[in-house]
């Protein structure tokens, strides 16, 4: 009898420890991070570098990796099946083209914020507005390549309905995104650019010339979208959802960009 009681005692212990071990595991699971690639439109570096370091004080399991750069290129690499859990747009038509391929989720898609295409020059230029683009002052002038860069597509539709487009052909210097532009401006490589607002708040001996006027082009949206293969699906949209928050919205305004009421 005590050597069938000490044979159940040893088994009783037996499953008391694999418990405990699957408990263990399951906790390890639980509290093990959960990794975030965010493709980004490259003009939004700037706020969205500020809001990784914000929403990692309460979700500090969330590694979040940002991938920046032109909108067209970040969308041609998710089409060609880069790695990428969410995907923010400088421009619907980006955004356009993976739903017509079935890559994003539809019904995560929601416009996040807006801006403001300006003009801008180096901080000594005495250039003044639009119209002085095509005098001798000016030499060279940026935008994005319009077939990728939506800050390019809108500068190239302000340029044509202001009429200045076929004008400044031979000045136009194609950059691979509006950082780009921007830099090019900084560093005197050019005499002039066009940028979103929240570009030139962030430039360095540059000044904002002037404002394209609203209805010289397509309204600046950012759409942004779950992409369907990302396997955080969830943490996805709910880092989205963040973003539309109050306290994004704060930030968001602070680096020149227009909350969407939503």
């Amino acid at each position: 009898m005590k050597r069938w009681l000490s044979l159940l005692s040893l088994l009783l212990l037996m499953v008391l420890a694999g418990a405990g071990c699957g408990s263990n595991q399951e906790q390890t699971a639980a509290t093990e991070p959960v990794r975030l690639t965010i493709s980004a439109a490259a003009s939004l570096q700037d706020a969205m570098e500020e809001l990784k370091t914000i929403y990692n004080r309460d979700n500090p399991r969330v590694i979040i990796t940002y991938n920046f750069g032109s909108s067209g290129t970040l969308q041609k690499q998710i089409e060609q099946g880069a790695p990428a859990d969410l995907f923010i747009s400088a421009g619907q038509a980006q955004m356009d083209a993976l739903a017509e391929k079935g890559l994003i989720i539809e019904d995560t898609r929601k416009g996040l914020v807006g801006n403001h295409l300006v003009l801008i020059s180096g901080q000594d230029s005495s250039l003044a507005g639009f119209e002085e683009l095509t005098g001798e002052q000016v030499g060279k002038i940026s935008i994005g390549v319009p077939e990728s860069v939506p800050a390019g597509k809108y500068a190239q539709e302000a340029l044509t309905n202001l009429g200045l487009w076929d004008a400044l052909q031979a000045k136009l210097v194609p950059a691979k995104d509006v950082r780009q532009v921007l830099t090019y401006v900084e560093t005197g490589n050019v005499d002039a650019g066009l940028v979103y607002r929240s570009d030139a708040l962030m430039g360095k001996h540059i000044k904002e010339v002037a404002t394209a006027p609203e209805a010289s082009h397509q309204p600046i949206l950012y759409p942004m979208a779950v992409i369907k293969d990302s396997r955080n699906q969830t943490t996805a949209g709910a880092f989205a959802g963040f973003l539309t928050g109050q306290e994004a919205g704060q930030v968001f305004t602070k680096y020149g960009f227009k909350v969407l009421e939503n």
